[in-house]
């Protein structure tokens, strides 16, 4: 074994052990009031106090932003898991394409031709694409805003309470250093004039290391301006893709709301609130049915004669204008016939216990 090698380690670790025992001294002599502290200038306590600031601010932001994106902490946690494992993360549905799924299934169930039925399945499709525009929108904020925030925090955030710390341990040199400058020149004794001026050099040494490290550290902090202007663009972004997102959203239901108007009217049934109980509906009081859902001009009674019924098959959609007429859905089968007093271009459509009105060209009289 090389015994210069190793007396050197030892030489070179006791001298680190040292440098660490007068920090913590140092330290300790600060917090209880004894030892002098070297303060930095207010410019750069105020540059500290901003990243710091800064550094607080974005990380509430960005988990509260998670959470107005995944409001469930479960699933949260279990993307970041995926995320930390480098493992894709699963394509599950959002909320309103779940909703939309399970109504458009429920429609097709329960029968599209039916106005109840088509009404599920219009609405389902209409969350589907809702949830179609929010997983846009999540996908721009997480790429235009949350990412950047994240790369902040874990970049340049993380360089900088590095330098901080740097800093504050050359700081404790620096002190340490004066500290025992002082004692030894208390020390009236000649040949204390070695460890003076060892001292002064150590001195000179440690205000240099700090003043560097303090410039470095000045530069960092000084770089937080240009990331507020950064963070400023991205917020930007945010906003932009919540207003695009809510924007399509109010069309794509002010469309539904067009298409479900005929729907709400039942024919020979008053009331419209869904909170009214189906007594006061009129499905089990006669006395509350209309006398007749069809107008003045075409009066329905037990002795109205009415041509031939035939079959017809429906050509296209149709959207009842009121309560007289049918809603239809193309190719579906439906019972047709002619009333006195009504004119070419209608009929009168049954199906199953509903009638209404229909325009003839939207069908296929089958002989």
């Amino acid at each position: 074994m090389d015994v210069n090698n190793l007396g050197g380690k030892l030489k070179r670790f006791a001298g680190s052990a040292g440098t660490v025992f007068n920090r913590a001294v140092q330290f300790t002599e600060e917090k209880l009031g004894s030892a002098e502290k070297t303060e930095l200038d207010a410019h750069f306590e105020n540059l500290l106090n901003r990243a710091e600031k800064t550094r607080v601010w974005t990380d509430k932001t960005l988990h509260a932003t998670e959470a107005l994106l995944q409001p469930n902490p479960n699933i949260r946690m279990e993307e970041m898991f995926y995320e930390k494992l480098d493992k894709r993360k699963r394509d599950r549905n959002n909320v309103q394409e779940s909703l939309g799924s399970v109504l458009v299934d429920a429609g097709n169930e329960l029968g599209p031709g039916t106005a109840y039925g088509n009404a599920l399945v219009k609405t389902g499709q209409t969350e589907i694409l809702i949830g179609n525009a929010y997983r846009e929108f999540v996908t721009s904020t997480a790429n235009n805003f949350l990412q950047p925030l994240q790369g902040f925090l874990e970049g340049d955030m993380k360089t900088i309470m590095k330098e901080k710390k740097i800093l504050e341990t050359k700081r404790l040199d620096l002190d340490s250093c004066k500290s025992r400058l002082r004692k030894a020149k208390q020390v009236a004794v000649q040949t204390q004039d070695d460890v003076i001026n060892k001292a002064e050099a150590d001195l000179r040494h440690a205000q240099s290391e700090f003043d560097r490290q303090a410039e470095i550290t000045k530069l960092l902090l000084e770089g937080i301006a240009s990331t507020h202007a950064h963070h400023l663009r991205c917020l930007n972004d945010f906003i932009e893709a919540q207003m695009t997102f809510h924007a399509q959203s109010q069309q794509y239901m002010a469309d539904l709301q067009k298409q479900l108007g005929s729907f709400t009217a039942i024919p020979g049934v008053t009331g419209t609130s869904c909170n009214t109980t189906p007594n006061s509906l009129g499905l089990n009081n006669a006395s509350t049915l209309s006398p007749n859902p069809y107008p003045p001009a075409i009066q329905v009674t037990a002795s109205t004669p009415a041509s031939e019924k035939k079959q017809a098959r429906v050509l296209y959609d149709y959207d009842a204008a009121d309560p007289s007429e049918l809603s239809l859905l193309a190719d579906e089968l439906i019972i047709v016939y002619k009333l006195p007093g009504m004119g070419p271009d209608w009929l009168m459509a049954d199906r199953g216990s509903q009638k209404g009105r229909v325009p003839t060209t939207y069908l296929d009289i089958l002989e």
